[in-house]
């Protein structure tokens, strides 16, 4: 019982913090940032395959109404039908609007990564150790996933890929959707700008901390 009242409020919280993120989005009212902080977006790995299913669903509506006004002599199931539809466009809407508006930031307390509504992990620059610019892809497209190889990194991917590797001084845990994460002592993430957020995150670490890399494409 425990555990369903966890995952429902779990849901609960998702679905608000998304809707709550399209209604700021086509509002244009970003979340404010710390003055000096850099925001740096992670939506480029996902957006035109949620463009092209919230185009795909869009012209779904009137193609499932026609069928059903012409098969189904049932307002209500039609009605039903046009409501699941819409709503469904503006989930995706608001999946999309999430991404957006919620960036990863870096400023002088931290790297704050995040993933739409879901992910929020802010990694203080007193644990970090190296940061640098390497393209990797995931075997799954899971946002959470550990490394198969080596389940002391955690991935923080975004369509199946991260392209920033964090080193971390010691092993840290970090929260997840599902509660704390295992200790772990680097974490990967993934930002359409990846050498930009390099370069910006280097400049809080000692000049002794890390050495300067050629991107890897």
């Amino acid at each position: 019982m425990r555990r369903a009242f966890r995952l429902a409020r779990r849901v609960v919280a998702y679905e608000w913090g998304m809707w709550r993120s399209l209604t700021r989005w086509i509002l244009r009212r970003p979340y404010p940032v710390a003055p000096g902080a850099e925001t740096y977006a992670y939506v480029g790995g996902v957006q035109a395959i949620l463009l092209a299913f919230i185009v795909l669903s869009t012209i779904e509506i009137p193609v499932l109404d026609v069928i059903l006004r012409h098969t189904v002599d049932q307002p209500t199931v039609r009605h039903a039908a046009i409501g699941l539809g819409v709503w469904g466009v503006l989930w995706m809407v608001g999946l999309l609007a999430s991404l957006r508006i919620h960036p990863h930031v870096v400023d002088d307390a931290g790297l704050r990564v995040r993933n739409g509504v879901s992910i929020d992990v802010t990694i203080p620059w007193t644990a970090v150790a190296e940061v640098s610019f390497r393209r990797r892809s995931l075997p799954s497209s899971r946002a959470v996933q550990y490394d198969a190889d080596d389940p002391a990194v955690l991935n923080l991917g975004v369509g199946s890929q991260t392209a920033i590797d964090v080193v971390l001084r010691e092993p840290l845990s970090v929260p997840l959707p599902k509660g704390p994460s295992a200790p772990v002592r680097e974490i990967r993430l993934y930002a359409d700008e990846p050498a930009a957020l390099v370069e910006r995150a280097r400049r809080h670490l000692p000049a002794t901390d890390h050495v300067t890399r050629r991107p890897t494409r």
